[in-house]
This record gives C-alpha cells, structure tokens and sequence, in this order.
C-alpha cells in the first residue's frame, strides 16, 4: 500500500480507507472476501477503501470483529475520531449550526405538516425519503447516519424534552411502502411513551389550521440562553435568532397545540392508523 493513503493530510475518508486497505491486504483476503464478511458488496468495500464513501459505525465494528483483519479495534476507534467530520460532512452548510443547538436544548417544540420528525425517524423511513432526490443518491447512507446519530440525544442520561404535533396526514403518506409505516408508526408511539416525549396529533377532521400556512418548525428552549428556532423552507432551512419571528412561532405552536388530541388520543390514533398499514 501507498504511505500516501495514510497521509494525514489526506482527506479523513481517505485515511480511514488507506487504513482498512491495509488490513485487508496483510490478511490476504480479497475485496468480495471481506464484503461477504460485512454483508457489503466488494464494490461498496472499494468505494471506502477509496475514500467515496462514507463508512458508517456498523462498517467499522462488522470489520473490527472479521478476526482475520486483526485490527484490535482500530477502525472503530478511528470513526469515533472522524465522527464530527462525517456529521459535518453530511449536513449542508445551513445546517452545521442546527444539531449543535438541538442537543443543548432542554426543551425543544417540534411540528410537521408532511413527515415524522427526523429525530423520530426511522433509518428505512429516512432512507426512503431521501431516495428518490434528482441529483443522485451517493451520500444518502451518510445523511441517514448522521440523522440518527442526532437522535442519541434522546436517549442520553439527561435528555431533552421533546414535543411533536403533527398533522394526521404523516401517519397516512405511503413513505416507504407499508412495511417502513407500520414500523415508523410503531416506533413514534414507542418513542412517546418516553417521560421526555410527547406526541400529539391534529386529526384530519380539523381541516384548515394554523399550519398549513407555512413549513415545518422547531423551537429550541434553553436553560441559560435565548430561545433559537429552526425552520425549512423549499430553498433551504434556516436558524431563526430575532425575536420577534420566534414569538412569532411561538404564537403558531400554542395554536397548533390547541388543535390537536391530547397525548392518550394522539396514541389511540396512531395505533388505529398503524393497523391499516398491512
């Protein structure tokens, strides 16, 4: 192998390939070895070693445990140090500044007029909304990695507050097939049944609310700080700071709350609603 592929000046995917490379070749197994070993194809395998693609956590440990590849564990430990990298690879540039504030938040405000909230997102359910995007799908396995790392941060010793309204007609959109609904739905309620997480659904006999005037948004509450809100748009998303445009929302939210079931309803709902996914 090259010493230039364990350049440190190397770009970090780079290095992680080199280093993998490494291992395999001493081992003397072949692309299509190692690949049936981690349940990837030999090609996804190359595209790592050569820095295309970005290995994900269950990469590294699947190659971390083939005993051949003896690695002790490094290519474990490296992900770990590239993790802030690969986040920030993964995000556009607009959004780099949003996970930091979500995960110092001890309250955040959440609704969705279209989709399940992507810290209530399972890895098929974002997979599939992201698979039919024009442009290509090369760096959907990275998006969807760092979409769920974000949502460690619910499962963390002290975790945030989470409160979600969203429109029933998330529980009804086919994303994914039946399969990845159920799932999804099932996952939400489970996920609601947390102490820190609240779910509630507007249901469709609402008709016309509050929301449907604008895109989905998040309020973030902090202890010792100014609230910070997020907010998409169909050109990109954008951090809310001002003032008056998060009081703005603020009022939107309460009025969305008021439309929707209380949090029992919201689950009997969505357990109607996740038995007609079959």
């Amino acid at each position: 192998m090259a010493s230039r592929d364990l350049d440190p000046a190397a770009s970090p995917l780079r290095v992680f390939g080199g280093m993998l490379r490494r291992y395999r070749v001493k081992a003397g197994m072949s692309l299509e070895q190692l690949g049936a070993r981690v349940y990837l194809s030999d090609d996804m395998v190359g595209k790592i070693e050569n820095g295309q693609r970005v290995p994900t956590e269950q990469f590294a440990a699947a190659c971390d445990a083939v005993a051949e590849l003896n690695t002790g564990g490094a290519l474990g430990e490296l992900r770990e140090l590239l993790k802030d990298y690969l986040k920030q690879r993964a995000y556009p540039g607009w959004f780099v500044r949003w996970p930091d504030k979500e995960a110092d938040a001890t309250i955040l405000r959440w609704f969705e007029l279209v989709v399940v909230p992507g810290l209530l997102q399972t890895p098929e359910y974002a997979r599939a909304l992201l698979a039919n995007r024009i442009g290509g799908p090369d760096d959907t396995d990275e998006i969807v990695a760092a979409r769920m790392e974000r949502q460690s941060i619910l499962a963390r010793e002290e975790p945030p507050e989470l409160w979600v309204v969203i429109d029933e007609a998330v529980l009804h959109r086919p994303v994914g097939g039946a399969y990845v609904m159920r799932e999804q739905i099932n996952h939400v309620m489970k996920a609601a049944r947390r102490s820190n997480v609240v779910v509630q659904v507007i249901p469709a006999a609402v008709g016309v609310h509050e929301g449907m005037a604008g895109a989905g948004f998040i309020i973030a509450d902090f202890a010792d700080a100014p609230h910070v809100a997020y907010q998409d748009t169909s050109v990109r998303g954008q951090v809310i700071e001002d003032s008056d445009d998060i009081a703005v929302l603020t009022a939107i939210w309460d009025r969305l709350r008021a439309e929707a079931l209380p949090r029992t309803a919201s689950l009997a709902l969505m357990e109607e609603v996740a038995k007609t996914w079959t």
